[in-house]
């Protein structure tokens, strides 16, 4: 099953689509090449694991349709196969589109099983 697919408790559906969650780490990719993304969200992961975090918050800013040579939303695009392909995808319970207190359509909540 695709990680976006992943199934939660519906208590954990309510509060994080009422924004009622607050994230245990924040990892923002403004401004990252796609090979920094990459390694910052592999780095935020173990990390997280470590120190037993539950709910990351990964910005990876709008999808903004650009003309070449600018080309914008790659990590956006990327970030779920990325997440599938992870050493970490069996700690991952779920990826839900965060709320608008937290960035909306630019970010994303990671859950971490325990």
């Amino acid at each position: 099953m695709p990680i976006a697919d992943r199934t939660l408790d519906g208590s954990w559906d309510r509060r994080l689509g009422s924004g009622r969650v607050e994230p245990d780490r924040v990892l923002d990719l403004h401004g990252m090449s796609l090979d920094a993304a990459w390694a910052a969200i592999d780095r935020g992961l173990e990390q997280a694991l470590g120190r037993g975090d539950r709910v990351l918050l990964l910005i990876t800013g709008h999808h903004r349709p650009g003309e070449p040579p600018v080309q914008r939303g790659k990590i956006r695009a990327a970030v779920h196969d990325w997440l599938a392909a992870s050493r970490h995808a069996s700690s991952i319970a779920a990826v839900r589109g965060a709320h608008r207190r937290h960035g909306g359509g630019g970010s994303l909540y990671i859950i971490l099983k325990r």
